[in-house]
């Protein structure tokens, strides 16, 4: 059956449309149309104002909803996850899992693996942010489970079928040839936790290096003789870079170079999300140490940042606000951008007929998510009482 959605302004992924409504189907958008149009025999539902925007795709969400993937590799975990997620404007998303032992890896593969075979609405696939990374660089992540990519390693990955997989690594720590096998079976490689020079960067590149992992955090600086991954980055005109933008991983002015240098729809938000979003318990586990969430940040024991604590709809609201970016700009980066990474920008991303209907409507004053679709699958999110 037939549904209109009318009464917000709606940003079909390139530009906004006032005084149209969206009539979708079953998982499939097929008309926009001016509202007074909109045949008398469609159910429709109003919103009452704020915009009507494609659903967010999140690529890296570590956990939420006071769960976190590494702790518990099941699609109980995952279903938390989507819940949290889903309040901040996240319709899809990579379940990421952190370096950690074999066992768990292939534990949350599997558990990606179950839950797309039941459908649960949201997950795109997964993300394996190690364990292959230079120890110089690995931030939060636990030394004992970093190490070099084996034959057996890339053998198991690229075996893996009917599931989408994105994969950071460090390129220095891999051998000739290995991310060009990754890479021809389908899996996106990604460089992060790296403390490559250019010149290793643009050997990975050559063998089909998708993308950059959080930019700027964990990586070797641009210098003036020597471009390290992050000039080798910017450089590059082709490949993604994903940006944690909480106020706290990068300045904004950093954001804002990286933006100039970088191609339009190359810079993909993406949130790094622990187990605090979306939920009222600001502290969990992590490698059986405590992480706590103070002033917006998430520290270890070494003080190093572990993960954010914002969702899609803060790092949309904060691209605009801090980074001074214009909101159709940043609406593009965490929906069509990280759509087109993934390689699924034909099919969402964008408000269109025969795309997917996941979408988001949220209020532009406040920022706070009111209602969104998976598939067409309707959820409202009530909003939080005022403060006193």
């Amino acid at each position: 059956m037939q549904q209109a959605l009318t009464g917000a302004q709606v940003f079909d992924g390139d530009v906004f449309i006032d005084r149209h409504s969206l009539i979708y189907r079953e998982a499939t958008i097929e008309a926009i149309l001016p509202s007074h149009q909109l045949p008398a025999d469609i159910p429709a539902t109003a919103l009452d104002g704020g915009i009507l925007a494609p659903g967010f795709v999140d690529t890296q969400v570590n956990g939420g909803g006071g769960v976190l993937f590494n702790n518990a590799p099941s699609a109980a975990t995952l279903a938390t996850m989507v819940q949290a997620h889903r309040a901040c404007g996240t319709t899809g998303m990579l379940p990421t899992l952190i370096s950690d032992s074999r066992e768990t890896l292939r534990s949350g593969v599997g558990a990606v693996q179950q839950a797309m075979a039941q459908t649960l609405p949201g997950i795109l696939g997964i993300h394996i942010e190690g364990p292959f990374f230079n120890p110089a660089r690995r931030g939060t992540h636990q030394r004992q489970y970093l190490r070099a990519p084996r034959a057996e390693d890339i053998d198991w990955l690229c075996a893996l079928r009917g599931i989408k997989i994105l994969l950071t690594l460090a390129p220095e720590q891999t051998r000739p040839g290995q991310i060009r096998a990754l890479s021809d079976a389908g899996i996106l490689v990604c460089a992060g936790h790296t403390d490559a020079h250019s010149d290793d960067i643009a050997r990975a590149l050559a063998e089909g290096l998708t993308g950059f992992t959080h930019l700027y955090n964990a990586m070797r600086p641009l210098q003036g003789r020597e471009p390290g991954v992050v000039g080798a980055a910017l450089d590059d005109r082709h490949s993604w870079c994903g940006i944690i933008v909480d106020g706290h991983h990068v300045d904004p002015v950093a954001v804002r170079v990286a933006l100039a240098a970088k191609p339009k729809g190359k810079m993909v938000l993406v949130s790094d999300a622990m187990a605090t979003v979306g939920s009222a318990d600001k502290a969990f586990q992590l490698y059986g140490e405590t992480i706590r969430e103070s002033g917006g940040r998430l520290l270890n024991a070494e003080g190093r940042l572990a993960g954010s604590a914002i969702g899609m709809i803060d790092a949309v609201r904060l691209s605009c606000e801090s980074v001074g970016v214009d909101i159709g700009e940043s609406l593009r980066m965490a929906s069509l951008y990280p759509a087109g990474l993934l390689r699924l920008d034909n099919v969402l991303g964008r408000l269109r007929p025969g795309y997917r209907a996941d979408m988001v409507h949220f209020d532009s004053g406040s920022w706070q998510v009111r209602h969104t679709w998976i598939a067409g699958e309707p959820q409202a999110h009530p909003q939080p009482p005022p403060q006193a």
